[in-house]
Parts: C-alpha cells; structure tokens; sequence
C-alpha cells in the first residue's frame, strides 16, 4: 500500500514538469492558459468547500432534531444562508468569464506582421512543415521538427492532408484541431529556450502514438541561422555515388532532396534529414542504427506507415544510411 501511495505521488509531480507539460509553461499562450486553470481550480475549490460545509451543517441539524419556526429566526438565518451561498456562485462564475475572456484575448495577442509565418500540415503520421521566408517570399519545408525564434509569435497556420489531427505542444500553447478542408491558426511565443516536445492528440488511426514531433526554441540570432541552412540545398552532393544514386532511384519518387533529381512530395523532405533529433516523427532516434533500421523494416517499426519496405542488397541499404547521413 505504501509503495503504490509512493508511486502515484511520483507519478503526480512527474507530470508538473519536463518537456511535455501544460504545468510547465515556457510561452505565453500557455502560461494564460496555466493561469486560468489555476484560477478554475481556485473557484471550484472554494464552491466545493462550501457544498461540503452545507452538507456537514444539514447533516448537524438534522441530528439535533430541532424545529425552527418563523418566531425563532431560524428559518430566517437558512433563507439568508441561501442567499449568500448564490451570491457566492454569481461571483465565481463572473470571475471564471472574466478570466476566461482574458486568457482567450492573450492567446491572439500577436500582429501578424511581426510574426514567423509557418505552415503545418499534418499527415498519417507525420508533419510537413513550412517556414516562409521573409526575403523572399518563398517557402522553406521541413519535417517533424519546428523551430521557434525566442520571445517572438510564430503564427502557425494548420491543415490536414487526411484525417482530423490535432495540435499541441503543451509547454508553449494549447492545442487545436487540424482538419481536412479547413485551415485552423495557432499563435506560439515561448519564452524560454531549449527543447520541448509536441504530439498529435487526436485519434487519427494505429499510429497515433509515433506521430511526435521536436520543439526546439533558438534566440532570434540562432533561429535566424538555422532558417538559412534549411533554405540552401547543404553541401554539393554527389550525383554519381552510390548512395545517392540508389537513393534517386528508389526514394526518389517520395521524397524530395533539393539539389539532386530527388523531387517526390509523397513524403518527408529529406534535404537536410540527419540534422533532425529523429526518425519518422519521433519513432526512432537520428542515428546510424536508427536510419538502417527504418530502411529494413519501416512495416515493424511502425505498422501502417506509408513508406513500403523496399528489399535492397545490404550494400546498396548501407551505401543509402551512409548517403543519409551527409544530408545536414
């Protein structure tokens, strides 16, 4: 009994904390949203309290067994009981609207003009990103992992390319739906560095689980970096390796790599793949294992995924990890 009180104590404050916590707030959006739930919680607590209070009271009253008539003030003092107990609820619920209109005026906060613009479509189980890049217009894609500049909105814009997905990255900002035809915006301004993780958290078929995504916040300077490294096609690849060739070949019909022949859109743009933390949204860790194992048996690893397992002689599947390795 000890252990499982010990356990579920552990359990409890696991949850306050970490990179994937609503309790944790390192933006704006979500500390408004931390801070109505607190005061939620103040509220329904204190109305609680009293409905037991009002129950322990009746419960007293009715054991003495007395009777109160109009004479003796009794029926007078339950009347305004009654009275203060509903003002009590008036005031709570105005202070629930109140707060709640204030928490939703922060979560739009921010002037579209001044903020990253970035396009997220969610796929069965994936995330196609888009950053638009400022100069020129155009737009930089990625996958499964988003960039945040600190202390700066981004402004995400979400679609869906088939199911209904949802949103969320709990640290940073609530979360919101992404459905098919429609497309729903979210604005994200952390205000703390580091990383954080981000999750699907609407049922959208057995994968569900595997479809992650890394959150990583970078100062303006850092940010600034990154976004030109994923707009340049990276070092000069070579046409005529092995690796790449086979790549070209096989891959190439579904993913794209800018600079090569590679030009497929069915899945994941791979220009600058190995810099990413993981492999098929957050299915396997970047590493050298982790990409020639989702090269053997994607089917295994995460059953129903779109890519097919593709039967290559080992030197040509080592010759496409060791070519995957240089996309940075």
């Amino acid at each position: 009994m000890r252990t499982a009180i010990v356990f579920l104590a552990v359990a409890t404050l696991a949850g306050c904390a970490g990179i994937q916590s609503p309790l944790s707030p390192a933006g704006d959006q979500a500390a408004a949203l931390h801070s109505l739930s607190t005061l939620m919680m103040i509220v329904c607590g204190a109305v609680y309290l009293i409905v037991l209070l009002g129950i322990v009271w009746s419960v007293l009253r009715s054991g003495t067994q007395r009777r109160f008539d109009s004479a003796s003030g009794g029926e007078r003092r339950l009347d305004r009981g009654l009275y203060v107990a509903a003002s009590a609820i008036v005031i709570g619920l105005t202070v629930l609207i109140v707060g709640s209109f204030i928490a939703d005026r922060a979560l739009v906060a921010a002037r579209e003009d001044d903020a990253v613009i970035v396009r997220i479509t969610g796929h069965q189980w994936w995330w196609r990103i888009e950053y638009r890049d400022p100069a020129s217009g155009r737009w930089i894609e990625t996958a499964n992992e988003l960039h945040l500049p600190l202390a700066r909105t981004t402004r995400v814009q979400l679609a869906s390319a088939d199911v209904i997905h949802s949103f969320w990255v709990p640290n940073v900002a609530g979360k919101i739906d992404m459905i098919p035809g429609r497309r729903n915006v979210v604005d994200l301004t952390p205000r703390r560095l580091g990383w954080f993780r981000g999750q699907c958290t609407e049922f959208c078929g057995a994968q569900h689980a595997h479809m992650a995504f890394d959150v990583k916040v970078d100062g303006q300077a850092a940010f600034d970096s990154w976004l030109a490294r994923q707009g340049s096609a990276g070092a000069p690849r070579r046409q005529s390796g092995r690796g790449a060739s086979v790549f070209v070949q096989v891959c190439g019909s579904c993913h794209r790599v800018r600079g090569t022949e590679a030009r497929g859109r069915a899945g994941p743009d791979l220009t600058h793949f190995a810099s990413r933390r993981s492999i098929a949204a957050g299915t396997l860790p970047m590493s050298r294992g982790g990409i020639q194992g989702w090269l053997a048996q994607p089917q295994a690893l995460k059953p129903g995924t779109s890519m097919p397992t593709v039967p290559l002689e080992p030197a040509d599947a080592d010759a496409v990890a060791t070519y995957l390795e240089t996309l940075r």
